[in-house]
């Protein structure tokens, strides 16, 4: 090669053909192509990616290079200032290997199409070989690729996931522990207010034992006084005897009281111990709640803040939640924990604290994670409140004329006969009533505004 060319003949052969190049252009990844060989590769291909190193191509026309079609055309003029490529040759028959056997999958030379190991077998030139292989391992390749890109996210998602168990799990028992807390207060409150009634009652029942106490003492002591001067002049002479006996018997002449045992001085225990759980249940009664039906975290919307043992909703900052495949992300939406295939089921919601809201039932196979039309098709039962006015979300969605605004809604859903009826709870006065046919299991549902501060509230039974 002359000392002021700075490419080899190998610099100047497009990877694809194997030639010199006809009109080069070269790819952001530094990598030099004929024009026409690499439009061609991607167009077998379907993807626009570098042959050599897999890149893909931004763009679908790459920049003409200049400085290889200067060298290319020095090149065709005085070739004697190129270095020549070396050439691999064939390990038989050192014949530079220029054809590719497609049954043995082998670099072969001219000669050994002739021969007894490659002979009557299909053969072709190198870069023909290039690009029929390429498009096969690419069809095979792409999919591949595809499912790497799918198994990659899945595994960063259920890395996320494992961490939010963890957090789930230390935030659950937080508030478990902190419920669990609270009734134990009120069974310490309850505890000391119970020993605090036997320690008045020990007190009082103690002193009266006492001052009773004193009463006896003092007659025992009086008594004791009167029988020690009369027991000497007893046992005396009769001289004695009656020289005393005026005074002894004016000693004896006092009123003794008859001693009486107190009575109900004992401790009540039958007050403290007897149905002493029942007593501490009903006194615990008064602070709990139960609901029928609870929200289930697991399916409510990020948006979504529940809250007071999983009885309130409110619309709130994004929460980082996984994306697993019960939560709701189509809409602010909530189901509950449970469902129903069977049976009655009644529950009452407070929607005074929203200004838009969406109430009802919902199928478990509901989609859960694009926005659709609430109604039964759907496999949605539900009435709403939106732009100060009600509707029953049926299709097209009939407008309800309500005499009072709701502040408690009542939903009573008929699983057997297929009916969701929607009531004020304040008088019992009727709102709407849906009537279908269920076939799967039915879960209680929850939706309201993005607007800050909508609340939700299952009331309590």
């Amino acid at each position: 090669m002359a000392k002021n060319c700075p490419f080899t003949v190998e610099d100047l052969q497009c990877p694809v053909c194997r030639q010199v190049f006809n009109i080069p252009v070269t790819l952001s990844c530094k990598h030099s192509f004929c024009k026409t060989c690499i439009q061609t590769h991607w167009s077998c291909t379907g993807t626009r990616q570098c042959p050599l190193c897999r890149r893909t191509e931004r763009s679908s026309r790459p920049p003409f290079d200049l400085t290889l079609k200067v060298a290319t055309d020095v090149f065709k003029k005085k070739p004697e200032q190129f270095m020549v490529k070396s050439v691999e040759l064939c390990s038989i028959h050192n014949e530079e290997l220029k054809l590719f056997c497609r049954k043995d999958a082998e670099l072969i030379c001219v000669v050994c199409t002739s021969s007894r190991g490659h002979k009557n077998h299909e053969y072709c030139p190198i870069a023909e070989a290039t690009l029929d292989i390429m498009k096969e391992l690419t069809t095979r390749y792409n999919p591949l690729k595809n499912h790497l890109t799918t198994y990659e996210k899945l595994k960063e998602s259920l890395e996320e996931l494992e961490a939010y168990i963890q957090k789930q799990a230390a935030e659950t028992a937080a508030e478990v522990k902190q419920e669990y807390e609270k009734l134990y207060t009120v069974l310490r409150e309850e505890e000391a207010a119970r020993l605090m009634v036997l320690q008045n009652e020990r007190d009082s029942k103690t002193a009266v034992v006492r001052e009773k106490l004193e009463e006896v003492n003092k007659s025992i002591e009086e008594l004791s006084d009167i029988v020690n001067y009369i027991e000497p002049i007893v046992i005396a002479d009769d001289l004695t005897f009656l020289k005393e006996c005026k005074e002894a018997i004016k000693r004896t002449n006092c009123t003794v009281p008859e001693p009486e045992y107190p009575t109900r001085l004992l401790i009540d225990v039958s007050q403290y111990l007897g149905s002493l759980k029942h007593r501490v249940w009903k006194r615990m009664e008064s602070d709990v709640s139960y609901c029928s039906v609870n929200f289930d975290p697991n399916t409510a919307h990020p948006n979504l803040i529940i809250r007071d043992e999983l009885t309130t909703i409110t619309y709130g900052k994004k929460q980082q939640l996984p994306d697993n495949p019960e939560r709701c992300t189509g809409h602010m939406t909530v189901l509950a924990a449970s469902g129903f295939n069977s049976g009655k089921q009644r529950w009452d919601v407070e929607v005074a604290h929203s200004k838009e809201w969406y109430i009802g039932v919902a199928r478990m196979s509901i989609n859960r994670k694009t926005a659709v039309f609430p109604r039964p098709t759907e496999g949605f039962w539900v009435i709403a409140y939106n732009k100060e006015s009600y509707w029953a979300q049926t299709s097209p969605r009939t407008r309800l004329t309500l005499k009072k605004k709701p502040q408690i809604i009542t939903v009573e859903l008929d699983y057997d006969r297929g009916k969701v009826s929607f009531s004020n709870a304040a008088d019992g006065a009727s709102i709407y009533t849906f009537k279908d046919k269920f076939t799967e299991r039915i879960f209680p549902y929850f939706a309201i505004g993005i607007n800050e501060g909508n609340t939700l509230r299952i009331c309590a039974l």
